[in-house]
């Protein structure tokens, strides 16, 4: 046969093992006692700090080896509390991380552990640390040295931060989210437990469902596709097309609460792979960093514009997924947008509080510096065409 063959080469994650339906505070303080830690340093969010009593029962749980509990973590994970959790750490004496809460928690711990091992100490400092253009997204960089504390993430969102090993960290000036990575920037254990999650405002557990959803039409769409990383996708679109629903109409539903957890898990093997995302992440990032929108919502906004741009060079592969959504033969941006709308997310930058044009230039702007605009699976012309999807999204 003279066809060409795909290459491509699949790295296996640093994570020892992923635990899931199991109690979190149970599985953390095991874990704890497994590697040996005497000073568990634990980040978490203030709205989980402050209304919830899940990071006290933890607490608990590691009895002497609780070190101290810090909740100073904002959205979009800004450079500013990241140094501040760093001193806080250092102060602690921490020998282990354990990150509780969202995308933005879980990504500022794996910063967290990347600084502490290069002695950064200032919001500049992390200059040296952050990812080039050239750069793979699950690459070291030059002179960066390994993370050296193990991390455990109990992940309360969708988001999937949790399975991979780069960080998205928002710089305080430029309002642009930066990429911080490395290989060893990932946790050693991650604890799926539905019940932590139960907090979570519904708004924000659907939306990073959405955003899940996202990562797996993005994986199956990439210019890099694998076909482990399809299969992948595949599933995780079957489970969240059931469990997000199910959420939706009983948020109480712990059976689908952790279908979804395991399906946030499958999206990210393209991500752990290195296979690159197109323009909704790419956008999305922007429109985060930059516009001040939360993570999930972007998807919610982005992604179905973005695939009916995409439509006409990934006609098989948006085929497989309307199928795996249970809706073979209609349009694949179609049935993400009814799925979106039916879970009673927001759909247009009006309704996510976007409506102003310079701000939407503000984002389109930064969307350019994004390195998966340059990996959309239909090329992205210029900033004109980022305009043209924001418009479409604007409602």
């Amino acid at each position: 046969m003279n066809d060409e063959l795909y290459r491509g080469i699949y790295t296996l994650p640093k994570i020892e093992r992923v635990v899931f339906g199991r109690p979190a505070a149970e599985v953390v303080a095991a874990e704890a006692e497994r590697l040996g830690a005497k000073r568990v340093f634990v980040l978490t969010a203030a709205l989980l700090a402050e209304q919830t009593d899940v990071p006290a029962r933890l607490a608990v749980a590691l009895g002497a080896r609780h070190a101290a509990t810090w909740s100073g973590i904002a959205a979009h994970t800004p450079r500013d509390d990241v140094i501040a959790a760093v001193e806080a750490a250092r102060r602690a004496e921490a020998d282990l991380l354990v990150a509780l809460g969202g995308g933005s928690v879980i990504d500022a711990a794996k910063v967290v552990a990347t600084c502490l091992a290069n002695d950064v100490r200032t919001v500049d400092d992390m200059d040296a640390l952050r990812k080039s253009p050239s750069q793979s997204m699950t690459a070291a960089g030059a002179g960066v040295r390994a993370p050296q504390l193990p991390l455990l993430a109990v992940p309360t969102t969708l988001a999937g931060a949790e399975f991979t090993a780069y960080a998205g960290v928002t710089h305080p000036r430029t309002r642009l989210k930066e990429v911080f990575t490395h290989p060893q920037q990932v946790p050693r254990v991650v604890v799926l437990d539905p019940s932590v999650t139960l907090p979570t405002p519904q708004a924000l557990w659907l939306s990073t469902g959405v955003r899940a959803l996202d990562h797996a039409v993005e994986d199956i769409c990439s210019i890099d596709a694998q076909p482990y990383s399809q299969g992948t996708a595949l599933q995780a679109i079957r489970l969240l097309t059931r469990a997000l629903p199910a959420t939706h109409h009983d948020a109480a539903n712990l059976r689908a609460r952790l279908d979804a957890q395991v399906a946030g898990w499958l999206s990210t093997v393209g991500s752990q792979a290195g296979v690159n995302k197109g323009a909704s992440h790419g956008i999305g990032h922007a429109l985060g960093g930059t516009g001040g929108v939360p993570h999930g919502l972007t998807s919610c906004v982005l992604m179905p514009h973005v695939m009916r741009f995409n439509e006409p060079v990934v006609r098989e592969q948006h085929a497989m997924i309307s199928e795996a959504m249970g809706q073979p033969g209609v349009p694949a941006w179609q049935a993400v947008a009814a799925l979106i709308e039916g879970l009673g997310l927001p759909r247009t930058l009006r309704e996510v509080g976007l409506d102003d044009d310079e701000a939407i230039e503000a984002v389109a702007q930064a969307a350019m510096l994004d390195p998966w605009i340059r990996t959309n699976p239909r090329p992205i012309e210029g900033v004109e065409t980022v305009r043209m999807l924001l418009e479409a999204a604007r409602g």
